[in-house]
């Protein structure tokens, strides 16, 4: 079920912040419902929303859902990916997670949903995964496995990153960062031009170790979950995505068009789906 192109942030900011779509839980099922947002009563107890980026990216490209939800009158901290290694990067998120209190929704972009999906694990405070165009792996997976048939990730490497050494890096790891050319195209394809080469400009670079890692937890086996999925990612493919979110029997809005950076160009959108998750904590 696509949920219906919206217009532009300032005209849109009350509506996505009222409106949450959502599909069921079973491929075969769809629903849509709208609920309040924000949902929680004056004084109640209200989650936390932790939100990790992914790879060739950094906490700015949550700018506009922190803003959203903290208009809305939630706590929203954008955490650094340090884009290391999945199990150091998710030992990094897991620690943050222990100085906040109370329930969390921890939200995922990209290779962060891998983070996030290792990091969840064992901490009870964390009461919903959200995937935003995202890894969310099963143990024993790595990142690189996940990207799917026709992903541009898939070409030659020479031709999509130059590499970079890194001190203290693991025999053989070496730092990527995106072609313009691919960043550009592929990575950033909704964003107007001076935007994307802006960020490409800016981009992190991420480890080759990020990629190759095995997950070792997949705790969307036990907490709910709910994924954004974006069907013009060149990325990580719209059926890579599905596949993810039908085995974690996760809610599913799916976005006609968008890139793989959606969470930029469309963040009342991607806003609407975290509102679905923090609304159901309570």
């Amino acid at each position: 079920m696509k949920v219906a192109r919206t217009r532009r942030r300032q005209v849109l900011i009350p509506l996505a912040l009222s409106m949450i779509a959502t599909v069921g839980t079973a491929p075969a099922q769809a629903a849509t419902r709208s609920s309040p947002f924000p949902c929680h009563a004056p004084g109640a107890e209200k989650p936390i929303i932790i939100l990790v980026h992914g790879a060739w990216a950094g906490t700015s490209s949550w700018n506009g859902e922190v803003n959203a939800l903290q208009e809305a009158g939630y706590v929203a901290r954008a955490v650094p990916n340090p884009l290391r290694n999945l199990t150091t990067d998710a030992a990094a998120v897991a620690e943050y997670l222990k100085t906040v209190s109370g329930p969390i929704v921890l939200v995922g972009h990209s290779y962060g949903g891998s983070v996030i999906t290792n990091a969840a694990a064992g901490n009870p405070n964390v009461k919903a995964l959200v995937y935003v165009d995202a890894t969310a792996p099963d143990i024993g997976e790595t990142t690189g496995q996940l990207s799917g048939a026709g992903s541009v990730l898939n070409e030659n490497p020479a031709s999509l990153y130059y590499d970079v050494s890194y001190p203290g890096a693991p025999a053989g790891a070496k730092d990527l960062y995106l072609r313009q050319e691919i960043f550009v195209r592929s990575f950033a394809s909704d964003q107007p031009q001076d935007i994307a080469m802006r960020l490409w400009a800016s981009q992190r670079p991420v480890s080759t170790s990020a990629f190759t890692t095995p997950s070792k937890a997949a705790a969307w086996k036990t907490i709910p979950s709910w994924f954004f999925i974006s069907d013009s990612d060149q990325i990580i493919t719209p059926a890579s995505k599905l596949a993810m979110a039908h085995r974690a029997h996760a809610k599913i809005t799916e976005f006609p068009g968008g890139s793989h950076l959606t969470l930029i160009s469309h963040p009342d959108e991607v806003t609407a789906t975290i509102a679905s998750a923090v609304c159901s904590v309570r």
